[in-house]
């Protein structure tokens, strides 16, 4: 068999209190999709760009910040 099976890590959730994201991944949630534990809380939409670029998950204290 040719070809690599890399395996991709997942962002672990609540692991941090800051997150820096983009706007590839606007809209935002929390937890973000990428997260290993997708379901460690109820997903919250965070709106991240109308509160200045800063965001905190009301849920998991989660500090989220946009880079442009």
């Amino acid at each position: 068999m040719s070809g690599s099976t890399a395996a991709v890590t997942p962002i672990l959730a609540n692991a941090q209190n800051r997150y820096e994201v983009t706007r590839s991944d606007l809209p935002l949630s929390c937890p973000m999709p990428g997260m290993a534990l997708w379901n460690s809380h109820p997903k919250v939409y965070l709106p991240i760009v109308e509160d200045g670029g800063e965001s905190i998950c009301p849920y998991c204290g989660a500090h989220y910040v946009l880079r442009d």
